[in-house]
């Protein structure tokens, strides 16, 4: 299910892709976010990011950047539950049957988006794949 970034979303989740655009300053990342209600952050995101920053040169102050972005009143981190590994088996035997398989990351971060009921805002067309995944894809 498709959004198109128009509408105010209540519940606006962040793939990695969608963090790191919004760290530059893309414009459609930046409205996207102006007309959140809420922006949610899953565990498995803050993951990738920590990944990124160990391996680039700026990892204290992206770190830094980070916790800033995260302690905003309207933004909250995603906690991995057994909800979500339910979505995850769900998501992950649908993908295999169809033979489409993605990303074991992917995969969580679409898991935690559904076990929400928000909405992912991603830059990757991969999600596009996942049957009942309310998203936002950016180009």
């Amino acid at each position: 299910m498709p959004t198109s970034g128009a509408e105010r979303v209540s519940r606006l989740v962040l793939d990695t892709s969608a963090y790191s655009y919004f760290r530059r300053g893309h414009a459609a990342v930046l409205d996207a976010l102006a007309r959140a209600e809420r922006v949610l952050i899953p565990m498995t995101v803050l993951g990738e990011l920590e990944a990124a920053f160990e391996l680039g040169s700026r990892a204290r102050e992206n770190r830094r950047v980070l916790e800033e972005f995260i302690g905003e009143p309207f933004v909250d981190l995603l906690d991995t539950t057994a909800s979500v590994a339910r979505h995850y088996g769900r998501v992950f035997a649908a993908l295999k049957r169809a033979g489409t398989p993605l990303p074991v990351n992917d995969i969580w971060i679409a898991a935690t988006t559904l076990d929400c009921g928000g909405t992912l805002l991603t830059f990757d067309r991969d999600f596009q794949r996942i049957s009942g995944l309310d998203h936002i894809t950016l180009a």
